[in-house]
Formats: structure tokens, sequence, C-alpha cells
């Protein structure tokens, strides 16, 4: 690191512990050594509600500088290491617990993004062994056993490795690695095995000069030996977030062993292990533009979406914790989400006001519903219109905190403005009642008593209901007190509708809208859905499969992403149009209408196809609750004997 990196690091708790303040340490040391110990100090004397509320806050505040200077969360990660080393020293149990349980959720997943592989590795062992320590005696008493045991083995496969390179004239360095007692107990939890079933508890590295010799390594290795199916990994041509670059593969290697082999270059080595600090740029800003640090950026966006510290923290620890997919736009850029990720995820993670405006998408160059859970290597396509806004459905749909955090900021100014303009419906009503005018200048006078900034701030809680409007108006125009009572039942009667209609069988459209339901495909609850506007006519539901839908598939506008109001539609009955082939006998249609009856449905019409052979084709409109009611329904009008087939009807 630099000097001032280094003064600021010895200097880093002076502010917080001692009478030392900001403006001395400028003095003494310059703005960048009191910016950085700034940056890196908590929030201790901030007088917050909650201990977990003063953790989001000092989070929220450290995130902030670490995003002007990334050197604060260098000095602030080598303090939590230096925490973590000392905390057996610690007498109380609940508080070395507390600090472990803030380094795995926190700080272990932040040295982990800039790629500080070692320091993340000691964190997490040091809170392993704090949060868990009978599984960490047991793992690591296990574990410097077998590395007594298997000293000459592992130097039998290194050396063995080490010829198949010297064959192909391969210039590298070969290295085995121990699993450490963390990673081991994770594997066993997340796979449900035991110790003795982890076969790479050895993993080996490989060192080379270039990247074409990356390739050529693993190219001898998985000739030379059986490869593990679902074991190799290519970081080279696709990194991780973190900058991490390497080549994984899994082989039954010498001595017949199941053993892990990484590959990678000189540089690549230094990276994976010290991350940001491997290639320390400051002065040439690399610190603030590279691409390798964009989530830092995310976080940002992340805490000015969030509406309280709370809620910023949680969303940071679900951004550091997922797992990965990797899509691509159309131009073939590269776009990193947690898996299960949808297309409203991918949209906002183009942009913000992309996924603001979306309206559809291609996927693969087929046009799927928003809610399209993406899978590795789609290409996806985001179709936008100006008009269009995010649905309160969409957070549904949203798994990604940038796209829940950018869906909620919208929807929270949309109710908000639904609230001003209910407020101000009230005063303009009650006001022409008594030959009076409202403005907004009239709140002015009353804005300390609620302190509220701005009279819309007024607004937007009387609208809530938070303050009564009746108090309002008497503070303002308190000459009309004894008329008030009449003007109350007026508002009433002409107050806003409510922003969402909870009375709709669908959910995600904008209430008060007509909603008809396709007659071609007959949805019932339990279908996947899509909404086709009809101008003029409202919306009309289809399911997802419906043929018809093949012509709107060049006008993504008219497409709307919906889903079914479980709580409206899990007492109702719909109906469904069903093809059947049935022998032509008078006994046979009693017997069917039976059947039907026996399960709960009833047939709304009938009419006949044809009729040849002794055999017609029919069709019959029958209610039913749902899918699954559907599904059992023709698994018993199958089964009659006089049936020869029954299927229900999609496109006519």
């Amino acid at each position: 690191m630099d000097a001032t990196t280094i003064i600021a690091a010895l200097l880093h708790d002076t502010v917080e512990d001692t009478a030392a303040s900001y403006a001395d340490l400028a003095a003494l040391f310059g703005d960048d050594v009191a910016k950085l110990v700034e940056g890196v100090t908590k929030l201790d004397k901030l007088q917050v509600s909650s201990e977990a509320a003063r953790q989001a806050e000092s989070f929220q505040k450290f995130v902030l500088a670490m995003s002007e200077d990334i050197r604060v969360l260098l000095i602030k990660l080598a303090d939590r290491l230096h925490n973590m080393r000392t905390l057996h020293y610690r007498k109380d149990p609940a508080k070395r617990r507390k600090v472990a349980v803030e380094t795995m959720e926190i700080y272990v997943p932040l040295a982990e993004r800039i790629g500080m592989q070692q320091l993340k590795d000691e964190l997490e062992n040091y809170a392993f062994q704090t949060l868990h320590p009978e599984a960490y005696e047991s793992i690591d008493t296990r574990l410097k056993f077998l590395k007594e045991q298997g000293k000459d083995q592992v130097a039998q496969i290194m050396e063995q490795l080490q010829k198949d390179l010297d064959e192909h004239d391969i210039k590298g360095e070969i290295t085995g690695r121990e699993k450490r007692p963390y990673s081991i107990w994770r594997k066993m939890q997340r796979q449900n095995i035991a110790f003795e079933q982890i076969c790479d508890i050895m993993a080996f590295r490989v060192i080379v000069d270039s990247v074409e010799d990356c390739y050529k390594t693993l190219g001898v290795i998985n000739t030379k030996y059986p490869m593990i199916p679902g074991r190799y990994r290519d970081f080279i041509s696709t990194p991780k977030p973190n900058g991490y670059r390497s080549l994984h593969t899994g082989v039954i290697g010498p001595l017949n062993q199941r053993i892990e082999v990484q590959i990678r270059t000189h540089e690549m080595h230094q990276v994976a292990e010290y991350g940001l600090a491997a290639h320390w740029e400051y002065k040439q800003g690399v610190h603030r533009e590279g691409k390798q640090y964009r989530w830092l950026r995310e976080l940002l966006e992340l805490m000015n979406h969030s509406s309280n510290p709370g809620e910023f923290l949680e969303h940071t620890k679900m951004a550091m914790y997922q797992d990965q997919v990797f899509c691509f736009t159309p131009k073939g850029d590269l776009i990193t989400l947690p898996k299960g990720a949808t297309a409203i995820d991918f949209a906002y993670e183009v942009h913000s006001r992309v996924g603001d405006t979306t309206v559809g998408v291609k996927i693969n160059g087929k046009i799927k519903p928003l809610r399209t859970v993406l899978q590795n290597g789609d290409q996806v396509e985001i179709l936008t219109a100006k008009n269009q806004t995010p649905s309160a459905e969409w957070e549904r749909i949203a798994i990604t905190p940038k796209a829940k955090a950018s869906i909620r900021r919208y929807l929270r100014t949309q109710r908000r403005a639904h609230f001003i303009e209910s407020a101000r419906t009230m005063f303009n009503n009650t006001c022409k009642e008594y030959g009076l005018t409202f403005t907004d200048t009239d709140l002015k006078g009353v804005l300390e008593k609620y302190k509220q900034p701005t009279p819309e701030d007024l607004l937007a809680v009387i609208g809530e209901g938070i303050v009564p409007f009746t108090e309002v108006f008497h503070l303002v125009h308190p000459e009309q007190k004894l008329k008030l009572r009449r003007a109350i039942s007026f508002f009433k009667k002409a107050k806003t509708p409510a922003v969402s209609d909870k009375s709709m069988p669908v959910t995600g459209l904008i209430p008060g809208i007509a909603l008809s339901f396709a007659k071609c495909c007959h949805p019932v609850p339990g279908d996947k859905i899509v909404g086709i506007v009809n101008t003029g006519k409202g919306v009309a539901i289809h399911t997802q499969d419906c043929p018809i839908l093949q012509k709107f598939a060049d006008e993504p506008e008219r497409w709307l992403d919906v889903s079914w109001n479980e709580n409206i539609v899990k007492d109702k009955s719909m109906p469904v149009r069903v093809k059947i082939s049935l022998e032509d006998k008078p006994s046979v249609m009693p017997e069917l209408l039976g059947i039907i009856s026996k399960h709960n449905a009833t047939v709304t019409n009938f009419s006949t196809l044809t009729k040849s052979g002794g055999w017609s084709e029919i069709y019959l409109d029958i209610e039913v609750k749902n899918a699954e009611h559907l599904d059992v329904l023709l698994q018993a009008i199958r089964s009659y004997k006089a049936v020869s087939y029954a299927t229900r009807v999609r496109g006519v």
C-alpha cells in the first residue's frame, strides 16, 4: 500500500477511541488521511432506535466512504481480520458470536468481491471456529491426520503432473493446496455427505506463463486422465465479478485419486490470492472505474433506492451471497445475475430506465413472459415503451435487490402522488361547498405542528390517513368548524379510488380496467397466463401456450405480465372447452354427464362436431375450479370405456 493508506491504518481508531478529532488528523497528517480514517470510523455516537439500526447506519456510511476511496475497504478488512485473530480474548461468548456472524454476513462477502481469497479464507475460518467450535475441532483434527498420512501421496501426484507437463514442453509450477475446515464443512452441509465421502481434500494448482499454456495444460490433463462430469469451469473466458480468472477441472488423476486441478497464469494467481491489492493502481483511478468494481456502484444504487438503512443492509447481504447465471445482450455484452433471476431483473441490470419502461422480452429470439427464469447463455432482448411504468406484480417476479429496490421506489412515488391528489380532492371539494378556494400555500401555517417540511409532505400524510383531514381543516379554516360535518360526508363520496384493486381475479393490471378471459383457450386458475391489451376493449387473458398469441409476436407493447389472484379465484369456477371422441350410443352421453357431475364440475354448453362409423366428436364447455381439477376430470373421462380420447381445446 501507499504511505497514506498505511498512516490511515495506524490511525484508524483514533477518532473513535481517543480525544483526537477529524480536524486534528487533517492538520497533522493531511486531508487524505483524515478522510480515510473518517470512512472507517463507526457511528457509535449516532442516536438510533436499536443496535440493528446502528449497525445498518454504520455499514451504510462505510459503503459511501468506500465508494469514494476503495482504500477504506482495505483498511476495514485488515481491521476486521485483526479483530478476528484476537476474538478469543473477549470473555463474553454472546459478543464473540455477534462479531463472528457480522464477519460472515458482511466482511467475508466484501473480501470475496475484491478477490482477496487469502484474507477471506482466514476470516471464514476464525468465524467458523467461533460459531461452530465442535465441528471445527473435528474437521481440523481429521485434516491434520490426513495431511500426515498423505504426504507421500501428494508428492507422487505432483511429481507425475510435472512429468506430464514436461512431456509436452509446458513450463509450469505445481503446488498442492489443502482445503480449509470451513470450505469442507460447507460442502458437507450442501451435499449432505460425511467427511469420508469428500474426495478432493487436496487440490492441485498449475501456474504457467501464458493463457495459451493454460488451455494446453487443460488439454494434457483431460486427455491423459478421465474427466469427472460437471467439474470443468472456465473462469478465463468468463471471469467472476471480482476479477478471478482460472481454469478448473476434476479428474481421476495419478494413483487413481479424484483430484481437482486449477490452472492459471502467474498474474491470475496473484489476483486470485490478493485481489485488488495484487494490482493496486490507485493513481490511475482503477479503484473507481474498473469493471470488476461495478458492484460497488450497485451498492450505492441500493442505498439510494432503499427506504431505510435496515432494508439496505438486508439487500446487501442478498446481493453478495447469491449464485450466478450469465446472459448476453443482443450486442454480446455479458450480464451477470443471481440464479433464478427473471427478465425483469435483466432489464434493471441493463439500466434502471430500461427496467422502468419494459413491456416485453425476447429470449433467444422468441417472445417470452417477463417472469421467465433466465438460463446460462440466454440471449435477452428487452423491449421498451416510453409510457410503460413498473407494476406491483413485478416486485414479486424480481429477485435481485437492485430490481426490487427500483420497483419499490417507483411504487412508493406512485402511492405518494395518489395520497397527495386524494388529500387535495378532499380540500377542494370541502372548500367548494363553502365558497372557498384551496391552494397548497394554505397549509404553510400548520407545517411546523405536524413536523412536515412542505405542503406536499403534509398532503401525503393526510391522504394516507396518518394525519386526520378534519383536524387540519379546523386549523386552516376555524370559522367553518360548525359546518364541517356536512362537508365530511361530501368528500367521502368524492374520494379517489384505491391504488390497487384487490377484488380482481388477476393481479398486475391497472385498477378499473376492463378484463375478459379469452374464449380461444379458456384459461383457468393454475394455468400460466398473459394479458393482451385490446384498444377500447380492455385486457384479454390468455394461457401462455395459446396458439393465438403468435398473432401478437410483433406487438410486444400489447403484452402484460399477469398472474392469478389466488385469494379471489380459489372458490370460483371458470369455463374450459374439452373435445371428446365417444361411441355414438344413446346411453353414453348420460353416463358421461354423470362422471362429470361426480367430479363436481358442470357442463354449460354442448355441440356435436362430426359423426362417423359409430363414433362422435363433441365439444363440451365445462366449469372447473382450476387446472388441477381439470386434469383429474380429464383422467376420469378418458378412463370411461366408451371414450376414445378427451383433450383440452386451445386456439379455437
